[in-house]
């Protein structure tokens, strides 16, 4: 197993560590196009980085709080919204996924809110499911694929 530690990005080699999974992830493995998968909010979301013990990146996500958030959360300022979460295919079931959710909750407690909303690609539902998401709304279409709209109390 690989040891690995989650943070709060801090700096701009963490966030390029960030996007370069995200990139990997999405853009060369599913197909998203990159101009697409970066965007302004970017700017103003609380990242977190997983990395193995040796530095190497293996997971990222993003926390959108506040005005930059209301737009996916129904309007709900006291609602976060947990996106772009991606962890590398060497990284896959070794927790890092989980790991990653939990350290945007504490984010998201530590911020005050009250809840997480996510969009989760329809086959990763479960996944959430798993941490205590629960879905609502129809499946809807992004970046070319099936979605569902999904909440946590926190």
């Amino acid at each position: 197993m690989t040891a690995f530690a989650v943070r709060v990005v801090d700096g701009p080699a963490d966030l390029q560590a960030c996007f370069a999974v995200r990139r990997e992830v999405f853009v060369v493995e599913q197909g998203v196009p990159e101009e697409i998968e970066y965007d302004a909010l970017d700017a103003v979301a609380v990242h977190v980085l997983a990395a193995a013990s040796g530095g190497s990146p293996l997971g990222t996500g993003r926390l959108l709080h506040g005005a930059a958030a209301v737009g996916r959360t129904g309007g709900d300022a006291s609602v976060g919204s947990l996106g772009r979460l991606a962890v590398t295919g060497a990284a896959r079931g070794l927790g890092v996924g989980a790991a990653l959710v939990r350290a945007i909750e504490d984010e998201a407690r530590r911020l005050g809110l009250a809840a997480v909303d996510l969009h989760a690609q329809t086959r990763a539902a479960g996944f959430y499911e798993r941490l205590g998401y629960v879905a609502y709304g129809p499946e809807f279409p992004d970046a070319g694929m099936p979605h569902v709209a999904m909440r946590r109390a926190l």
